[in-house]
């Protein structure tokens, strides 16, 4: 049997291949062999990579179901990747599990509604309003009721953030926050005056953000040279790890946590689960990533060792883990415990989805560098906090 991989270890998004990469590795001797029905099973993994490109990413997959004959792909990272190679997979008829996408991009990307019943792609993440919630319980420990000014792109991103469904005002507006549209913005940015101006005309003292680490300093640097001092800045996507040391500023991370930066934490070293293949912690992985790799430890590590524990999961107790019918209808009935939490597609928010929750982190100063710090675990009490939040200077 195979499991094929696709995976940007190429191009802008490499850093969030590298975590992946070593998850296979490390767990490359258990995944050797799959015990299924007292019948054990060679496996070979196969890894193709998406030089972080959609078209690369389709091709990627026609090999992995051709050439290599792959029993299912596993994916993450990419607001255009990820979405092109869960088509591919769901159009060569090839399972597929990904994760690090809010699901209601995962969906809107592909085309489809909530509710859309996928036949081949399972995927495990949070949602918008996950994010939200988080958010909107950092802002009232700052400011009970303020206008927050909303810096989002024109892509996919801000597009969904502005959803009157699933985007963010169901949520903050029922917490009594009033959400400032700050303008569209292209990516990468050159300015943002005409986004300062309007922070300045609304009086919004806090600003929300899904930009990348240095379209966000820079948004910040002018704001402050323009005499706005936000209290909190929350941003998702780009500055849930810290990657920038490949951006053409590395000093950028240094400059958000001076910023006091708010961000989501879908995991961490203090997350309370164990791997279903080992038994390996939270810390006990992240403590072996740095110790083999000399890097801090991402959170994506997480859910990439989730998607090597659902993989092997699935190809051990599908009524058939030869036919890929039959290992999509095993993903369709998984509930998994994994070092990410568990994985239960029999009860997402909607078809072909599992949830993980969220808790609210902030970048902070530390003996080594910038450090994410957990500062607010009410989805989650079980994960212990490690700093309080602190609005910016």
């Amino acid at each position: 049997m195979c499991v094929g991989v696709v995976a940007p270890l190429t191009g802008r998004l490499a850093p969030l291949g590298s975590p992946l990469s070593y998850v296979l590795r490390r767990l490359a001797p258990l995944l050797r062999q799959v015990r299924n029905g007292g019948r054990r099973h060679d496996v070979t993994v196969a890894v193709r990579d998406s030089r972080s490109d959609p078209g690369a990413a389709r091709r990627a997959v026609r090999d992995l179901a051709g050439a290599d004959g792959a029993n299912l792909v596993l994916t993450m990272a990419g607001t255009r990747v990820l979405p092109a190679v869960t088509d591919a997979c769901e159009e060569s008829g090839i399972p597929c599990v990904s994760t690090t996408f809010p699901w209601q991009a995962y969906v809107d990307a592909r085309g489809a509604e909530p509710g859309h019943r996928f036949r081949w792609t399972y995927h495990f993440a949070w949602g918008l309003d996950d994010i939200a919630a988080v958010f909107a319980d950092l802002w009232k420990r700052v400011d009970d009721a303020g206008a927050v000014g909303c810096l989002w792109n024109d892509d996919l991103q801000g597009q969904l953030l502005r959803h009157h469904r699933y985007g963010f005002a169901p949520v903050t507006s029922a917490r009594g926050h009033t959400l400032v549209d700050l303008g569209a913005y292209r990516e990468p940015a050159d300015g943002f005056h005409a986004q300062v101006g309007r922070l300045r005309e609304h009086g919004a003292g806090l600003v929300t953000s899904a930009a990348t680490a240095t379209d966000l300093a820079l948004f910040h640097r002018q704001a402050r040279q323009a005499g706005l001092r936000p209290r909190l800045i929350t941003c998702s996507r780009w500055l849930t790890y810290p990657h920038t040391h490949t951006t053409p500023a590395p000093d950028v991370h240094g400059e958000l946590a001076d910023a006091r930066v708010a961000t989501l934490v879908y995991w961490s070293p203090g997350h309370p689960y164990r791997s279903s293949l080992d038994g390996t912690t939270c810390a006990e992985l992240a403590r072996a990533y740095r110790q083999d790799t000399g890097a801090g430890w991402l959170q994506p590590l997480g859910l990439a060792h989730a998607l090597v524990e659902t993989a092997h999961h699935a190809l051990s107790v599908a009524a058939d883990p030869t036919d890929r019918a039959s290992v999509a209808q095993a993903l369709a009935g998984t509930t998994l415990d994994t070092i990410a939490g568990t994985l239960d597609w029999t009860r997402g928010p909607t078809t072909n989805i599992a949830l993980l929750p969220l808790v609210g982190g902030q970048w902070q100063h530390g003996p080594g560098g910038p450090r994410l710090a957990v500062v607010s675990n009410t989805a989650l009490p079980d994960v212990p906090l490690t700093g309080e939040l602190t609005p910016a200077r």
